[in-house]
């Protein structure tokens, strides 16, 4: 500053000279008046710039310079994780996350001439949801999935919930409590479709509330629902528990666990349980018990499964009995499947979550110098719909499938399957209700 003041200084004098030159010819005394004048203009000049730089040269007299690092985030200011999609958080509890996934399958179904009427090669988009999830401050939390598949718009899940330590609170439409696999997502099972009872027993997404208490290795699950939004409003209702003990045992993980049904229906209300040949894409059900005038619903699961390493095993069974008004015997019908996979590629394996399968995230996925995970399955699946004088016929199923996740978030999976039937309710050309279906399916399938 002192630099600038010198400056200052020697352009004022320069100023003077150049205006006092021409004024030797004037008259000598208002010459000598104006000199006197610009001095004293120039000595407050002087002072003020002294002034100003005594208060410059002291300690924090300014701010800081800025500095060329990133500025420091408020308090409250968002991140963004990446989990397949963005996931926006603040500190103060608020987050947010799209999701969705979209599914494509194709195949053929192979049935004896005149047993089938929509046989034959079929294609469709399985799956195509759009939704987003995420909590909110003091605990709570949400989550809203809309599945555009079809010709209809539908309503998956959409709950609101409240996390109490090791309990947390559900209500909104979800789905109930019956089994391992009918709660594992459809973004993380084997094979292209479930096990055929968890069709045939209309296990679906219901509205109630419920409580889902996570104690160390036992989860307990326990609701009260009515129906599903689609069929609302009525007087359905039911109540669903299920309970798990997985406890890791070395490097393998066991899971064993039960659940437990019961339905009271409105007055007028029928049942059917029906199932297709392992793929959506056909409307072809060869077992069908027809519809039933019941009063309730009584189911019985039991499951059990392990993951040790590159192998895995899964097996249930449930028992689904049904008050039927006119029946002087009360039907009960059962399925179950036993399944067991392979990783061929080193180091992948199926993850348990809260109580049901996990996604598989493959050790050396594509992007990253890998060639994904490659899994191989086989199942065997038994649904038996023929008990006191229903015949709806049994299916005995016998499946492979080949799954091949080149990332996280991406997978292309195979399925073929053998479908023996015994009093089908769809005969042949010649009249037989025994004989075998043959399927093939493949499903393309990412999500976010």
């Amino acid at each position: 500053m002192g630099i600038h003041l010198k400056i200052s200084k020697i352009a004022l004098a320069v100023s003077l000279a150049s205006v006092a030159a021409p004024a030797f010819a004037q008259d000598e005394d208002a010459l000598r008046q104006q000199l006197e004048q610009m001095r004293a203009e120039m000595a407050q000049m002087a002072e003020r710039m002294e002034a100003l730089e005594s208060r410059l040269a002291e300690p924090n007299a300014n701010p800081p310079a800025p500095s060329l690092s990133a500025p420091a985030e408020p308090e409250n200011d968002p991140s963004i994780e990446f989990k397949g999609m963005p996931e926006i958080k603040d500190k103060g509890g608020w987050s947010f996350k799209p999701r969705g996934r979209l599914q494509f399958d194709a195949g053929t179904v192979a049935a004896p001439d005149g047993a089938a009427s929509d046989g034959g090669f079929g294609s469709e988009v399985r799956r195509a949801r759009l939704g987003a999830s995420g909590k909110l401050p003091g605990g709570f939390g949400y989550k809203v999935e809309l599945d555009f598949a079809g010709s209809d718009l539908n309503v998956t899940d959409a709950i609101i919930s409240y996390d109490a330590g090791a309990a947390s609170l559900m209500v909104g439409q979800f789905n109930t409590f019956q089994g391992l696999e009918e709660l594992t997502s459809s973004l993380h099972t084997s094979f292209i479709e479930r096990a055929a009872f968890t069709d045939a027993f209309s296990f679906e997404r219901r509205v109630g509330a419920a409580v889902v208490v996570n104690k160390g290795d036992v989860i307990l699950q326990s609701g009260v629902f009515t129906d599903n939004m689609n069929d609302l409003s009525n007087k359905n209702w039911s109540t669903d528990s299920r309970l798990v003990y997985q406890p890791s045992i070395g490097s393998a993980t066991l899971h064993v666990g039960g659940s437990i049904h019961y339905a009271e229906l409105e007055q007028g209300e029928t049942v059917r349980y029906r199932q297709r040949p392992l793929v959506h894409f056909t409307s072809d059900r060869f077992v069908n018990t027809d519809r039933m005038d019941a009063v309730s619903e009584f189911g019985l699961g039991l499951e059990g499964a392990f993951i040790a390493g590159p192998i895995h095993a899964v097996a249930e069974a449930y028992w689904q009995n049904v008050d039927v008004r006119t029946a002087a015997v009360d039907p009960t019908f059962f399925g179950g499947s036993v399944e067991v996979g392979y990783f061929l590629t080193k180091d992948d394996t199926r993850t348990f979550k809260g109580g049901n399968f996990g996604r598989t995230k493959p050790a050396n996925p594509v992007g990253e110098g890998g060639f994904g995970s490659l899994q191989i399955n086989a199942r065997y699946d038994r649904l038996d719909l023929s008990d006191a004088g229903i015949i709806g016929g049994t299916q005995d199923g016998y499946f492979a499938s080949l799954v091949w996740k080149p990332t996280d978030y991406t997978m292309l999976l195979a399925n073929y399957g053998r479908l023996e039937y015994a009093d089908a309710v769809l005969p042949t050309a010649t009249g037989d209700r025994d004989y075998g279906v043959d399927v093939l399916a493949v499903r393309a399938q990412v999500d976010f």
